[in-house]
């Protein structure tokens, strides 16, 4: 248990086998037996130490059974094991060995039966190089070249491998020369190379690669060689070989070589201008794959690479000089260039320009002078479409132009290869128009209202008036102004003027003359000439002016006029308050209205005034209301005395009245203000004084005489009898201080009056009114009895 036996080499005719320890064991015993060939067995004893053995004397090729066995001293089998192993094939026999390249040598040799494979063996001195084949020839490769091996060959199968062959000897060729090829000119190629190990010398043959014309052939010791008069931009093939002492040629170099290609020719030079580049283009050059254009202005260098016979040089500066060559190149170098050819390219934009407008309507557009510009065309566009321009060679164009206006200005130079590049675009924008159609309105005597039609370009105006010694402005960006504050009576130039936020102001506008209003006049004096006349006096400042006197109240309007100072109001009314004011007009215009002057006429007096007595001593004025009056003030005179009274009110009572006298009337009316006004009527006369002493007697048959005493035998009087049973009245003949009443019902009682009759109107009602009681006698009037007088006195 766990005794195992393994191969650790096997040869053609030997099988070398191993096994481990087995405790007990004296002896070890190996048997190998031939399993496809009858009777051949070999048997090998081995000592207790002895652990591993060889089985020699075997048939190559050959499979075989191996047992081993361990054995104690007693010769009892202890252990065993068994294995298949088969034996190498038998030993190959080189036949010839030689070197075709100088890094290997091939070996042919007669096959051996069971082989699978071979491994050859090349060794030099203390190295050696082993490559496995599967059959005749073989190559060892790997080798150093012109250096002597010992080459041997062992067969190899499925068991293992051979003992080596006898050794044959063999030597590797020189190594190849390696080639450095160019060609220095489009009909040459130099050729140089390092010394070969062994060389004795070199050779070299050339050849077009397209097998035209004939080979070019040369041997030389020497390290570099040159081939010349070959065509240009042509591939050779080139086959270089190193031999040594005995003639015999190495590795064969072989390199293909381009000549390099021929210079181009018809060189064209076409410029667009529209882009700044150059379309350059020539005849194609045999052999050449590229091309370069250059282009070459001082230190500035521009080049196009191309495989085709045109190319374009893209970013050339305006105003240069480029000198254009074209060199062509392949993967042999490259050619010489062409002859350059000169281009002058188009002018650069003019710059630094500037515009001036020395004076309106007229623009002078300058620039600087640029390299290779011939001459200058100016283009001038203004905003409404319309477009002039300017042919010179100068540096400077005169345009008109209008007012108002927005002008886009490009300059451009041109020469034979075109037109300059867009340069800036400048714009100019002239002044606006100066407004047109100015109408001025005076609102007011300081005001002034401005319009105007509105023009190109203006974005806002300005209106100026300027004065004497004030100038007065008003800026809008609509086509009217209003000017206030405006010194009156006075000479003021107003002008418009245009604005634009690009140009300013159009400082040639023309003015307007205007002349404003008088100024208001100031009212010194208001004198009073008669009832109803009043003078106006005033400050004159304007000679020219009519000057109107407005007098307003209640009343109505009252006017005058004057040129000078002063003027007069007349028929103004009485009672009446007034605001009086004056104007100033001119043919400039109007006034303001000076400061109004309060002006009050004296009260009126009252056009009716009627006086009434109402009692023996008292006496009721009453009048109409006189306009304007707050207060009155009546007076009634005589020789025996006066009566006075002061009141609000449109009536008074004047006590202290003595009848049958002659009286002047009077009365004042007084304003609010204190004014009075004197008024006289007619004389007032008082009645007659009422009689005394009134008694009433009986009579006889039914009859009543009354009796009083007269103050004036000359007064008519008049008696009244007032009762339930009726009313009687008696009137005596002038003279008589009685009268008599008949058929006087008795039983009743009656109030008595006298008064005294006057031509004026009625009867008086103020005297004293007294009461009697008529009694019955029967049927007839009995006693009469004073009662008193009447409630109401």
């Amino acid at each position: 248990s766990g005794f195992s036996m393994s191969i650790y080499d096997v040869t053609s005719r030997s099988i070398y086998v191993r096994w481990p320890k087995v405790s007990g064991a004296s002896s070890y015993q190996v048997t190998a037996t031939a399993v496809n060939t009858v009777g051949h067995s070999l048997l090998a004893h081995f000592s207790d130490v002895t652990l591993k053995g060889t089985l020699t004397s075997l048939i190559p090729n050959t499979i075989y059974a191996i047992q081993a066995e361990a054995i104690d001293k007693n010769g009892i089998i202890l252990a065993e094991t068994q294995i298949l192993q088969s034996t190498a094939p038998d030993i190959p026999v080189i036949d010839q060995a030689y070197s075709k390249i100088s890094n290997s040598i091939t070996v042919e040799w007669r096959a051996v039966p069971g082989a699978t494979s071979y491994l050859l063996t090349a060794q030099d001195g203390y190295s050696f190089t082993e490559t496995i084949v599967t059959n005749s020839p073989g190559t060892v490769m790997g080798l150093k070249p012109a250096t002597l091996y010992r080459i041997t060959i062992r067969s190899v199968n499925a068991g293992g491998k051979s003992l080596p062959s006898p050794f044959r000897k063999a030597k590797t060729v020189l190594a190849a020369p390696i080639l450095s090829v160019s060609s220095p000119s489009c009909d040459s190629i130099a050729m140089s190379w390092k010394a070969v190990y062994m060389a004795a010398g070199f050779s070299v043959s050339l050849m077009r690669s397209d097998g035209l014309g004939k080979m070019l052939k040369e041997n030389t010791t020497n390290t570099s060689l040159i081939f010349t008069n070959l065509d240009p931009g042509t591939l050779y093939t080139i086959k270089a070989y190193a031999w040594n002492v005995n003639g015999l040629p190495g590795d064969d170099f072989i390199y293909n070589q381009r000549t390099s290609p021929n210079t181009p020719v018809d060189v064209q030079v076409a410029f667009n201008s529209g882009a700044l580049r150059a379309i350059v283009s020539w005849m194609p050059t045999e052999g050449a794959l590229t091309y370069v254009v250059t282009a070459s202005s001082g230190f500035l260098k521009l080049k196009c690479n191309t495989s085709f016979a045109s190319c374009v040089v893209p970013s050339l500066q305006c105003s240069s000089e480029y000198y254009v060559s074209v060199t062509a190149y392949n993967d042999a170098g490259s050619s010489k260039p062409t002859d350059a050819v000169s281009l002058k390219t188009i002018p650069c934009a003019p710059v630094n320009l500037s515009i001036e407008e020395h004076e309106p309507g007229h623009l002078l557009v300058s620039w600087s002078r640029v390299n290779f510009g011939h001459y200058y065309v100016v283009f001038v566009k203004s905003d409404d479409g319309l477009e002039v321009h300017c042919n010179t060679s100068h540096t400077q164009c005169h345009f008109q132009s209008d007012c108002g206006f927005t002008y886009f200005i490009s300059v451009f130079a041109y020469n034979k290869a075109g037109q300059s590049p867009l340069g800036d675009v400048f714009n100019y924008t002239t002044a606006p128009c100066c407004p047109s159609d100015v109408s001025t309105t005076f609102m007011s005597s300081d005001t002034v209202h401005v319009t105007w039609a509105p023009v190109r370009g203006a974005e806002l105006y300005e209106t100026r008036a300027v004065g004497w010694s004030d100038a007065v402005l008003c800026n809008d960006t609509a086509t009217a102004c209003t000017l206030s504050a405006l010194q009156c009576n006075a000479q003021y130039n107003i002008t418009v003027y245009s604005f634009s936020e690009a140009r300013g102001s159009n400082t040639s506008c023309a003015s307007k003359y205007v002349a404003t209003a008088p100024c208001s006049p100031e009212i010194k004096n208001i004198s009073k000439e008669s009832l109803s006349v009043i003078s106006v006096h005033w400050q004159s400042d304007n000679e020219e002016a009519t000057y109107i006197v407005t007098a307003r109240g209640e009343a109505g309007l009252w006017h005058c006029t004057s040129s000078g100072n002063s003027c007069t109001l007349v028929n103004i009314p009485c009672g009446s308050a007034f605001a009086v004011s004056a104007i100033a007009r001119s043919s400039a215009g109007q006034s303001l209205p000076s400061y109004t002057v309060p002006f009050e006429t004296a009260p009126c007096c009252p056009n009716e005034l009627i006086l009434t007595q109402v009692a023996q001593s008292v006496t009721n004025i009453s009048w109409s209301v006189g306009m304007g009056a707050q207060t009155y003030v009546t007076t009634l005179e005589s020789q025996k005395g006066q009566a006075k009274c002061h009141t609000l009110q449109n009536y008074c009572l004047l006590g202290c009245i003595t009848c049958s006298t002659n009286y002047t009337v009077s009365l004042k009316a007084i304003s609010e203000t204190g004014l009075t006004s004197s008024c006289t009527y007619q004389g007032y006369s008082s009645s007659a004084c009422c009689p005394s002493g009134v008694k009433l007697y009986r009579l006889g048959n039914n009859s009543i005489r009354v009796y009083w005493q007269a103050s004036d035998e000359t007064i008519n009087y008049h008696t009244d009898l007032h009762g339930s049973k009726g009313n009687f009245t008696c009137s005596p003949s002038p003279g008589l201080s009685h009268c008599d009443i008949t058929e006087i019902p008795c039983g009743d009682v009656y109030t008595v009056v006298v008064s005294p009759v006057t031509d004026k109107g009625p009867k008086l009602t103020f005297c004293p009114k007294k009461i009697y009681s008529v009694t019955c006698s029967g049927s007839s009037v009995g006693m009469v009895i004073y009662r008193g007088k009447s409630n109401a006195e």
